[in-house]
């Protein structure tokens, strides 16, 4: 990824995820299509009050500061919250970080197929077959979240482990709460304020 990054450049390699984020979607839901689901169905169903949509805004605003608070003591748990740590995350996926307004913009719209895509593939589908093979919501949960985690494991074994545990939370989220819609919106969130959290931590690292 970084030397992608390096020879085409950051909107390029967003751009590419986003498109490679809607072909996986795409592929998944030929699968979702041969359990003869809908996409309501799987996501949850739509909007029908503006009530709703506060009701979502909230649940998801609250999903965010909770698991904001897990991960930071599975980082602490990790050793990933040191001085030394946060400078080998900075060289790990600093180079991610966008740089400028322009890919601070397309950061925010991959962050957003990311929330809505990645929803759909790993707590919409695969944890819904993982449910279904093993008849065990929570092993589904556990091993659609393993694969979240191991997704990232170019961010190093501790960051895996960390993704991984939040990924654990987002099945928890969707399959009490039958929707994947306040997942998908802190989801989207999340990435984004990574994204302008790493844009801060590479402008201050710089000397």
């Amino acid at each position: 990824q970084h030397r992608v990054v390096e020879r085409y450049g950051r909107p390029m390699f967003y751009t590419a995820t986003i498109v490679w984020e809607w072909i996986l979607l795409a592929y998944v839901w030929v699968g979702i299509r041969r359990q003869k689901l809908t996409l309501a169905q799987v996501t949850g169903g739509k909007w029908k009050t503006p009530e709703d949509v506060l009701i979502d805004l909230a649940i998801a605003g609250g999903f965010w500061i909770v698991a904001a608070i897990v991960l930071a003591s599975v980082g602490f748990a990790l050793g990933l919250a040191g001085q030394a740590q946060q400078a080998d995350t900075l060289k790990k996926v600093g180079f991610l970080a966008p740089a400028n307004l322009k890919e601070i913009i397309i950061w925010l719209g991959l962050s957003a197929t990311a929330g809505f895509c990645e929803e759909i593939i790993f707590r919409g589908y695969l944890q819904r077959t993982f449910i279904a093979l093993t008849g065990s919501s929570m092993i589904g949960i556990v091993l659609s979240a393993a694969i979240f985690g191991a997704a990232h494991g170019y961010e190093g074994a501790p960051r895996m482990v960390q993704i991984g545990v939040f990924g654990l939370m987002f099945g928890v989220l969707a399959h009490y709460r039958k929707s994947l819609r306040p997942g998908m919106i802190a989801h989207a969130w999340h990435d984004s304020f990574s994204g302008i959290i790493l844009h801060v931590m590479q402008r201050v690292a710089k000397p």
